[in-house]
């Protein structure tokens, strides 16, 4: 599949895994989306960035959307929602960001999951499934993740779907109002010698 035919949302893009499929995010999803946020705001506050008192608005929603259609456009990160495959109720968000081309060939993996869909292997399948996806249709070369030590999940998951610890970074992301360090993660592509997208792949 050429890159061109699903900038869009309405394209049709779909990334399958086990259990789970991943979709570009649409102005239809606000309410879910807002709905699975809010009640799970306590839970993903710790670990994620201070949330704009706006932010669940529908216009804030917005601007997401036209932010995520810009990046799309450059090419330099790839937003998806997580849906569950047995009912596609929406679970979480995964990114694949801060790509670079070049001699680098790598991007960032970052995902987030609604309380009520935790220890479930939903998040560990949309991240095996985003790898597959980075590293056979977009061709790179190396992923990268990071958290923060005390976030034992995702520590785990993160080794289960095959990021090895490289390193340790000092107040390297400012969570939750505060800089905090983080443990930095990196994969290798599997397809060695890959030097094109993967016509065969289904997305």
């Amino acid at each position: 599949m050429a890159l061109l035919d699903w900038i869009a949302p309405e394209s049709g893009l779909r990334i399958e895994g086990d259990g789970v499929r991943l979709r570009p995010p649409r102005a239809t999803d606000y309410a879910e989306w807002r709905d699975l946020r809010a009640a799970s705001r306590g839970f993903l506050q710790p670990w994620e960035p201070t949330w704009p008192t706006d932010d669940l608005s529908r216009a804030a929603f917005r601007r997401r959307l036209l932010a995520y259609a810009r990046d799309r456009e450059a090419g330099v990160a790839y937003p998806f929602f997580v849906f569950r495959a047995s009912d596609d109720a929406l679970t979480g968000g995964i990114t694949l960001s801060n790509v670079r081309r070049g001699v680098a060939q790598m991007g960032s993996v970052g995902y987030w999951c609604g309380k009520t869909y935790t220890r479930q292997g939903l998040t560990l399948a949309a991240v095996r499934a985003l790898c597959e996806f980075a590293f056979r249709t977009l061709a790179l070369h190396r992923l990268e993740a990071a958290c923060i030590p005390d976030n034992a999940p995702s520590r785990t998951l993160l080794g289960m779907a095959g990021f090895k610890e490289e390193g340790f970074a000092q107040a390297y992301l400012k969570i939750n109002g505060a800089w905090r360090d983080h443990v930095l993660f990196g994969r290798l592509t599997p397809y060695r010698g890959h030097e094109g997208p993967d016509e065969g792949v289904s997305v």
